[in-house]
Order: C-alpha cells, then structure tokens, then sequence
C-alpha cells in the first residue's frame, strides 16, 4: 500500500513538473514574440551605447551623437520599422543596463566571445577589426604583445583588451575609455594601451602630430556584433534579417567607408 501510495505521488510530481516546464517554455516563447512586438508597436526600440568611443559613437562639435554604430543602429531600426532611441552609458555599466532592461540592444563594439554567448545572444557580426597594440612613438622597449609583461597597460577594465593586456602579464590602470587611456599614454602613466586598429587610425586621422604608434597588429580578427538579452530570439532573427540586407544593398559597406575608408563590415 505504501508503495503504491508513494508511487502515484512521485508521478504526480513529475506530470507537475513537465506541465511546469512546458508552461515556462511557452512563457519563454511569448515573451520573445511580446519584446519585438512592444518594440514595433511602440516604434522605438532603445539603443545602449557609450557615446564617447569614437569614431562608433560620440558626439560631434555640434553635440550631436554620431558615429559608426550609431548609423548602423539607425539603419538596422530603420529596417525594422522603428526610430533608435539611444541611451547612453559608460562601458563599465553597459551589459548590467541592458541585464537591467534600460534597453533593449547594445550597439557599441561589443566583441563576440563564447564567454559572452553563454548569456547573451548576439547578431551576426556587423565589424570585424584587429587589436593594436599602442604606444609611444619613442618607445622602443614594446615591439611584440609578449613585451607587455610587466608593464603597466591603460584598459577599460571589463573591456576584451584589458583581458587581453592581462593575459600576456600586463598590469592594468583602468579608464574610462579609449581617449583616457592613450592620455596616460601620452603622460606616461601607463606604458601601452591595447585597442582595435581602427579607433587608432581614426585617433591619428584627427590627431596626425600624436606621438603614438602602434607596435604590434594582432593575427587574428575580433568579431563584433549587436548584444540582445538572451529569450529573444524573434528579435535576434529581425536584427540578422535587418543587417543581411544592409550587406546585400551596400548600406553597411557606405558607413564604413564614410567613417574609415574601408569596409569594415566584412573580414578583410
């Protein structure tokens, strides 16, 4: 009697908890369908970016925000059939406001790593860019990433740089940005900072007297693409969809060129 009594109540328990879990699957489900449905009905989907990382997103002498992603935010909003609503944070704080939903996406150079795609989803890549490794142009102590052990590296410290200047035994001075950490640079508080290629071109672009130079390109090319919280795939898939056609009918590849002079949408 006991046995039989105890075996009804382990399979009610487990008939509960497959209804429990095929409820929270289709709870999951609708609430992707509900976010790029709030997201179209309310015709703004919220953008998270730093707006001062240029040239992705910065302001310019008129205190407009522009920039690389921010243009390729408008136009992935444009085929989605919604205005970007930008807000601006620090990169510091950047993935807890979109875990906060402050926004919906972030546009903002977050580099694709499997790390991160154990939490997040992220669209197909949208750049693709090598590290630099920047120093003074009287240095002569850096010539390889391998130097920077033991040196003191400026780096936003969450960033995938400063992982990288501390993977090769580089001590970290953490900063605010791209701009603050070749300052230190400059000022010679810090020995190197570690960046992709093209802020530095376009860095040195507007600052052609800098005295800075890079020592070192990294092999390979970093993949960045546009973070969405995960349990959003109908949103995912619009963003994919809005960015193939940016490809296809060269939008991507005219912002690029505007901003660097190559294409930087595709892997060169």
């Amino acid at each position: 009697m006991k046995k039989r009594t105890i075996a009804t109540i382990l399979t009610g328990v487990l008939l509960v908890v497959g209804l429990t879990g095929c409820g929270a699957a289709k709870q999951t489900e609708e609430n992707e369908k509900d976010l790029l449905a709030s997201i179209k009905e309310a015709g703004v989907i919220k953008v998270g970016t730093e707006g001062t990382y240029a040239p992705y997103t910065y302001h310019d002498d008129s205190g407009e925000l522009v920039g690389y992603d921010v243009e390729v935010a408008q136009a992935v909003a444009e085929k989605l059939g919604v205005k970007a609503e930008f807000v601006e944070t620090k990169w510091d704080s950047i993935i807890a406001g979109l875990d906060a939903k402050r926004f919906d996406i972030i546009v903002n150079q977050v580099g694709i790593t499997p790390e991160r795609q154990q939490k997040y989803n992220f669209s197909i890549p949208y750049t693709y860019t090598k590290g630099a490794l920047i120093v003074k142009e009287s240095n002569q102590d850096i010539k390889s990433f391998e130097d920077l052990s033991g040196k003191k590296s400026a780096q936003s410290l969450t960033s995938n740089w400063a992982k990288l200047a501390e993977s090769y035994g580089a001590e970290l001075v953490g900063t605010d940005g791209f701009n603050q950490s070749i300052d230190l640079v400059l000022a010679g508080r810090a020995d190197a900072t570690i960046n992709d290629n093209l802020t530095f071109y376009d860095y040195v672009n507007q600052k052609p007297d800098a005295d800075v130079k890079i020592a070192a390109l990294s092999d390979e090319s970093s993949q960045n693409g546009i973070l969405i919280r995960q349990g959003n795939e109908s949103l995912v898939e619009a963003i994919d969809a809005a960015l193939a056609e940016l490809t296809a009918d060269g939008t991507l590849k005219q912002i690029s060129e505007k901003y660097f002079g190559v294409d930087v949408s595709v892997e060169q």
